[in-house]
C-alpha cells in the first residue's frame, strides 16, 4: 500500500527486495498524496494499480475512503499478506481493509510513539491501531520494539532498522560525492526549513517565521525554507516569507535534491519525520520543529535537539549554535540509530520465512 511520497520512499528498498526473494509483490496506490506515480519513487516495472482516492484533506475520511476501495482488490487478488507502512490514512485503511478480509498484515515502522495522540494528529492514533492487528510488526530499532513488547500486541515482533535509511543510500550514490564544512566562526550559518505538521498550523508556523525573519535580519543565518506539497502549507508560508530579506523559498522537490540540500546544510530545522532519520545518517545538526517526537533515537545520538516552534526557543538554539561551533560540531557526526541500510532485504527474507512457515511452499508465484 503506498499512499504517500514518503511511503514511495521508503517502500521501494521493500518492494525490489521482496521480487528478488522470490516474492512478488503488487502496488496499490491510494492518491492520498496526489500525482505520485510509481515511476518516480523506483517502483516502476512493479504491478501496480491505482485506487484513486485523492482529493479527500480529512484524514479519518480518507482512510475509511482507502478501505472501501481496497475491499475489492482484495477480494479480487487475495494476495498472502498485506503490506502498509508508517502512519499514514492510507496505512490505516489498508490494514482496516485487510483485517475485515481476513488476511494478514504486516506493518513495516512499527512501535513508534510519541505517547500523545494529539502530537502528531491522527498519525500516532494511526500507528497503534495498524499494530493492534498486524500479524508481522516491523520495528526499526530496539526502543520501537520494546514499546510493543510493552503494549502486548498479539503480533511477531522484529526489529529490522527502517528502510529510509536503504532508501538515503540509494540515492546518496546516485549524488555527486560532496563534503561539507562547516561554516566559517562568525559567518552566516545556511539552514534548511521544513515545516508541515498539522500540530505546526496556524499559531506553530506563524512564531517560527518570527524567529526565522529575525535570525535573517541578524545575519546569523542564509535560510531556505523548502515548500510542501500541501498547497494548504505552501500558501502560508508565501504568506509568511515571501519577500523577506535572506529567506529563500524553494518549491517542493524530488528526494534527491532534499537529500543534496540536507547534506549541504550547516543546520536543518524540520517537523519531518524522514529528516528525523536521515540527518543523523548524513551527520547535519537538526534541530525538531516539534514538541514530542516518536523518534527519541535521533535526540538520544546527539544529532538533534526537540526545540518546538516557540519563537525564543529556536532563537536561542539557533544563536547558541551559531556562537559555539563546537557544539554544532559535535551535532555533525554522523550516527545510525535507524538502521545500517540493510532493512529492506532482512524483512524481504523474515516475510519469505513467515510465507513458508503459514504452509505457502510455492513462494515465487505468491503475492504481497
Amino acid at each position: 500500500m503506498v499512499g504517500t511520497r514518503p511511503e514511495a520512499i521508503k517502500l521501494a528498498p521493500l518492494a525490489h527486495a521482496l521480487a528478488a526473494a522470490g516474492v512478488a509483490p503488487h502496488l496499490v496506490l491510494t492518491g492520498q498524496h496526489p500525482g505520485l506515480r510509481a515511476a518516480d519513487h523506483g517502483l516502476g516495472g512493479l504491478p501496480c494499480e491505482e485506487l484513486g482516492c485523492a482529493g479527500i484533506e480529512d484524514p479519518v475520511e480518507h482512510a475509511a475512503l482507502v478501505a472501501a476501495a481496497l475491499t475489492s482488490v482484495l477480494v479480487r487478488r487475495q494476495p498472502d499478506l498485506v503490506i502498509v507502512q508508517g502512519d499514514t490514512s492510507s496505512a490505516l485503511g489498508g490494514a482496516m481493509a485487510a483485517h475485515e478480509a481476513g488476511l494478514p498484515i504486516g506493518h513495516v515502522e512499527a512501535g513508534l510513539r510519541s505517547y500523545d495522540r494529539a502530537m502528531p494528529w491522527p498519525e500516532e492514533g494511526n500507528r497503534i491501531a495498524i499494530d493492534e492487528i498486524a500479524d508481522l510488526l516491523f520495528a526499526p530499532t530496539p526502543g520501537a520494539a520494546a514499546n510493543l513488547h510493552r503494549e502486548g500486541f498479539s503480533g511477531t515482533v522484529h526489529v529490522t532498522g527502517n528502510t529510509g535509511i536503504d532508501a538515503l543510500h540509494a540515492t546518496l550514490a546516485t549524488l555527486p560525492r560532496a563534503t561539507h564544512k562547516l561554516a566559517a566562526v562568525g559567518a552566516a550559518l545556511n539552514i534548511v526549513v521544513t515545516c508541515h505538521r498539522r500540530e505546526n498550523w496556524g499559531p506553530g508556523l506563524g512564531s517560527l517565521a518570527v524567529a526565522l525573519v529575525t535570525l535573517a535580519a541578524e545575519g546569523c543565518a542564509a535560510i531556505e525554507v523548502v515548500l510542501h506539497p500541501n498547497p494548504r502549507v505552501a500558501e502560508v508560508m508565501h504568506l509568511l516569507f515571501a519577500g523577506q530579506p535572506g529567506i529563500r523559498l524553494s518549491l517542493p522537490t524530488s528526494h534527491p535534491a532534499m537529500i543534496d540540500r540536507l547534506r549541504r546544510a550547516d543546520l536543518v530545522l524540520s517537523d519531518s519525520g524522514g529528516v528525523q532519520e536521515e540527518a543523523p545518517a548524513l551527520g547535519v545538526p537538526l534541530l525538531v520543529l516539534r514538541d514530542k517526537t516518536e523518534r527519541p533515537e535521533a535526540i538520544a545520538c546527539g544529532n538533534a535537539i526537540l526545540v518546538g516552534t516557540t519563537t525564543g526557543k529556536v532563537l536561542s538554539e539557533v544563536r547558541r549554535l551559531h556562537a559555539d561551533r563546537a557544539a554544532l560540531a559535535a551535532m555533525a557526526r554522523p550516527a545510525l540509530p535507524f538502521g545500517d541500510g540493510r532493512s529492506a532485504p532482512r524483512i524481504a527474507a523474515l516475510i519469505r520465512a513467515w510465507l513458508i512457515e503459514q504452509d505457502r511452499p510455492q513462494v515465487a508465484r505468491r503475492r504481497a
